[in-house]
This record gives structure tokens, sequence and C-alpha cells, in this order.
């Protein structure tokens, strides 16, 4: 094999090798209820309504830095919602601690989440966004406590709780 082949050999294997790697998280395909009614606002909408921090991670799926949510370590009893929209999206009973220095969640409120493939990055991730405005909110990883072994993990600064 000359030295040619072997690299298109290798960078194809190496490049199979990542997509088999991030496909675990790939796997989960999670949809919107039909009963969620999406809104459909332009970008200046959200620019208008939203903090700068917020729009950054709802609409263009940036990253909080790691502790700096409030809801890092809050585990009141209530209820967490999407700051845009006000959709329900997880009960304090779903929450726990994942150590990752983001709000964590083994279980979601069905139908008001909805998966999508993250292509930025080495490889493809699972993310997920509100099923009502669409706001990007977090990544979905297989690595969570039973009995579901999801980590939702979330940006706390796209959150509101409401106590029970």
């Amino acid at each position: 094999m000359n030295k040619r082949n072997f690299l298109i050999v290798a960078g194809g294997f190496t490049l199979f090798t990542l997509l088999q790697v991030g496909s675990k998280h790939n796997k989960i395909a999670i949809k919107a209820s039909p009963d969620i009614t999406k809104l459909n606002y332009d970008d200046q909408y959200w620019r208008n309504n939203l903090s700068e921090a917020e729009y950054a991670i709802l609409r263009t799926g940036a990253t909080e830095p790691r502790f700096s949510s409030k809801f890092t370590n809050f585990y009141a009893d209530g209820t967490y919602s999407c700051v845009a929209c006000d959709l329900e999206l997880f009960h304090s009973d779903m929450k726990y601690d994942s150590n990752t220095g983001w709000p964590s969640f083994h279980d979601h409120i069905h139908g008001h989440l909805e998966t999508y493939t993250d292509l930025k990055g080495i490889w493809p991730k699972t993310g997920y966004r509100c099923a009502r405005c669409g706001g990007h909110h977090g990544h979905l990883i297989m690595d969570g406590p039973l009995p579901t072994g999801q980590r939702w993990c979330n940006n706390g600064q796209v959150l509101t709780f409401k106590p029970a």
C-alpha cells in the first residue's frame, strides 16, 4: 500500500470511528407533542425580548460557563420552564447533581422538548430544544442515573422556576 492510499484509508477509518462514537447520542429522536403550538417569531423579536446571554444560548446554541447558573445547586420543589416562552420542561423530582456544573435532569416533561443532531464540535451530539419556541437548551447525554440513563444537561440561564 502506498502512502497516498494509506492516508485515504486512515482518514476514512478515523472519520468512521468519530461518527460511531457520536452516534450513540444521535439514536435518541424525541418529537414535540402535536398539542404544542409553535411560535414563529423572527430574529429581531428574539433580540428585543431576550437578554444577550439568553439570545446566545437559545438562538445560536451557545453554552453558559460551568457553575454560572443559579440552578446548578438548587433543589427546591417546583417546575422549570423555558425563559423565552414559559413552556414547562422539567419537574424538580427529575433534577439530580451530575457534578458537571450545569443543571441536569434524568427525564423531561414528554412532548415539551425535541431533539436534533448538533454538528458543532468534533462529532455529532444530540441537542435539544423547547418544543414551543425552538430555543436550544442543552444536550442529551446517555450517562445519567437509572431508570432512564439520561442526562438532560441544561443551560440554567434559560430556565425559570415556579415553586410547587
